[in-house]
């Protein structure tokens, strides 16, 4: 039984298996005074396998340290024509609760050979499920999409998607009134950046009512430099406060990428929640040459802001060159240096000590 939580470590669950929920998001059940932790399951993901994600994993938890596996919370298809067969880059699960329909609204970005990068919808009438597709293959704003956040605002309801337009632009787009497709409301930010400053891994939270938003660079696996914006208006001006990451030397964020940040029931302690997707790549950060050579690969890139339809799916295995299935976590507690959330390394930490 774990009574600290110990960023970068193997984090086994009450069964004695490393955790498998990648790519993820963690929110709390008022109501069972429990954690949910849910994300890519890649226990079966090897380099040259054709394995990238099976299923999406959940567990729970008391305290935040300890996790109990649940099972698959949206099982594999063995269907290679279905967005979910094992083979397809099933990535980063995103669920929302829609009031007006009464339906869970999950969102997973998918890559799957020339159909390039897409979105697939599900609704439940339950968070566990089941699910069914509201939109199989579906490009927003006629866009390919990458890395996403949603958020439903606590006031009016409405709800955002923020995705990267690979590899140049950060969208924020309005939702439907049922969540499940965006209206053509949208904005553009980080506008013309390309890799490795093109901006990744969006993830949204609020604090006294100020919008937050962290983001990574571009660069594969590659662990890179964050950074984090404010903003009063989903669809206005962000203003860049910089690396959040306080004496990171390396650059790399800590050898992490954020993807979920929490708040502590009954405090206003936050906790960036991050994966470290090539644990051997912490004890030899990304060197600048490697930086320095993706900017001189992308220098003469050009986007592609043309239309985009979805396509069929390939119906064939994909062979993947990445091994994730020993990804590792970082979790660290949020410090405020006026308005800018700031981040410290912590060898251990125990989410106690902030009750």
């Amino acid at each position: 039984m774990y009574k600290s939580i110990r960023p970068g470590k193997v984090w086994l669950d009450t069964r004695g298996k490393p955790i498998q929920a990648h790519g993820f998001q963690v929110f709390y059940n008022e109501a069972e005074k429990r954690w949910y932790w849910y994300g890519e399951n890649k226990e079966d993901t090897r380099k040259g396998g054709t394995v990238w994600t099976k299923g999406i994993r959940y567990y729970t938890s008391a305290d935040l340290c300890n996790w109990e596996d649940r099972g698959y919370l949206i099982p594999p298809s063995d269907d290679l024509n279905d967005p979910l067969h094992p083979t397809y880059c099933v990535d980063r699960p995103h669920i929302i609760y829609c009031e007006k329909t009464g339906k869970f609204v999950c969102w997973i970005k998918v890559m799957a050979g020339e159909i390039s990068q897409f979105m697939t919808v599900l609704t439940a009438d339950r968070f566990e499920g089941p699910y069914t597709y509201a939109n199989r293959t579906y490009k927003p704003l006629q866009m390919d999409t990458g890395d996403f956040a949603l958020h439903v605002d606590g006031g009016t309801k409405r709800a955002f998607i923020w995705f990267e337009r690979p590899h140049f632009q950060l969208i924020c787009a309005t939702l439907t009134e049922d969540y499940t497709a965006v209206t053509g409301e949208y904005s553009v930010h980080y506008d013309g950046l390309l890799p490795p400053l093109t901006r990744e891994a969006p993830t949204y939270f609020e604090r006294g009512g100020t919008k937050y938003l962290f983001t990574s660079g571009t660069s594969g696996y590659y662990p890179n430099r964050s950074d984090v914006c404010v903003f009063d208006d989903y669809h206005g001006e962000y203003r860049s406060l910089g690396d959040p990451h306080v004496g990171d030397r390396s650059g790399t964020s800590f050898s992490s990428q954020i993807t979920c940040v929490i708040r502590l029931p009954g405090t206003q302690q936050y906790i960036a929640l991050a994966d470290r997707w090539m644990p051997q790549w912490y004890v030899k950060p990304m060197a600048k040459q490697i930086l320095s050579g993706m900017e001189r690969h992308f220098r003469d890139y050009q986007p592609d802001t043309s239309p985009k339809e979805a396509a069929p799916l390939p119906g064939a295995l994909q062979t993947h060159k990445e091994n994730t299935c020993k990804s590792r976590y970082v979790w660290l507690p949020i410090e405020w240096e006026g308005e800018k959330p700031v981040i410290r390394w912590r060898d251990e930490w125990c989410p106690a000590e902030f009750l």
